[in-house]
């Protein structure tokens, strides 16, 4: 009777959905009890549903019974405008930022009241960092959430400023009408610079990369140690890279696949569902 209750109204789609949302960067593998807990579901409705989309492939089991995300989900994501567009655009501008600095590059877009990280490179000479590919981040204190969060609108900065915000260091900006100044520096010269406010030993700086009507469709930015950095010596190269990235976007706007080859592409697609080798020979 209580599973009953926990499933009563939900439909189908969200128990899935459900099960996806019960994997997280803190949680890339569970067992079936975890997933059932996490999504909230009656273990045998989990179980029915996780044997789904393990047979379609959105789920993978390993050795030890827990399960992952699998590659058909992997492959269905990939066909998001964050990889197909944004990503294949920015990576040529951010492979120059790392070859000129040998450091941490970041693309981030804001997804809701955070900066998700879409791409990052870093080397053997970059300082470590808690940012992770698919991770999420406070605006406030990271350098690509304040270059992102600078050019948001009023209500969103607002909206920002009116709740609690998180301090992961000593040095980080919490106080609103100070992180507000802050915001309004990093518009008037272009890029953003934190010091040691995500992490302790590091400074970040960053640029947006803005939208034909001025509106921050993500940000790019350097992490660097913090001993005798100069921003303003950072800067140019990282709002020029951002610059670019913005251009190229609005050249290929037509284009939900700028870095293909459209010919290439067409003649290789994957044959429609129900497709034989009869209809492939034709």
């Amino acid at each position: 009777m209580a599973g009953n209750a926990r499933e009563t109204g939900r439909t189908v789609a969200s128990r899935i959905l459900a099960i996806f949302d019960a994997f997280d960067m803190q949680h890339p593998q569970l067992s079936l009890s975890e997933i059932s807990r996490r999504a909230g579901l009656p273990l045998t409705t989990t179980h029915r549903l996780v044997t789904e989309l393990t047979r379609w492939r959105g789920l993978e089991r390993d050795e030890n019974g827990n399960y992952f995300i699998g590659l058909r989900a992997w492959e269905v994501g990939l066909l998001s405008p964050l990889h197909t567009r944004l990503r294949e655009v920015a990576q040529p501008f951010m492979q120059s930022l790392y070859e000129a600095s040998r450091e941490n590059v970041h693309l981030a877009v804001r997804d809701g009241l955070d900066a998700m990280y879409v791409e990052k490179l870093a080397g053997p000479r970059s300082v470590p960092i808690i940012s992770r590919t698919g991770g999420r981040l406070p605006m406030h204190a990271t350098g690509v959430g304040k270059a992102l969060l600078a050019w948001e609108s009023p209500e969103l900065i607002n909206t920002v400023l009116s709740r609690p915000l998180e301090r992961p260091t000593r040095y980080t900006i919490t106080a609103p009408g100070r992180l507000r100044r802050e915001l309004e520096e990093t518009r008037q010269r272009g890029y953003a610079v934190t010091r040691e406010e995500m992490t302790l030993g590091s400074c970040s700086v960053a640029a947006p990369v803005l939208d034909r009507a001025g509106a921050p469709a993500a940000a790019v930015g350097l992490v660097v140690h913090s001993v005798h950095v100069e921003p303003e010596k950072l800067a140019p190269q990282i709002r020029m890279a951002a610059d670019g990235i913005a251009s190229r976007l609005e050249a290929t706007r037509d284009d939900p696949y700028p870095g293909y080859v459209h010919d290439f592409a067409a003649n290789h697609q994957r044959p429609s569902p129900g497709t034989g080798r009869a209809g492939r020979d034709r």
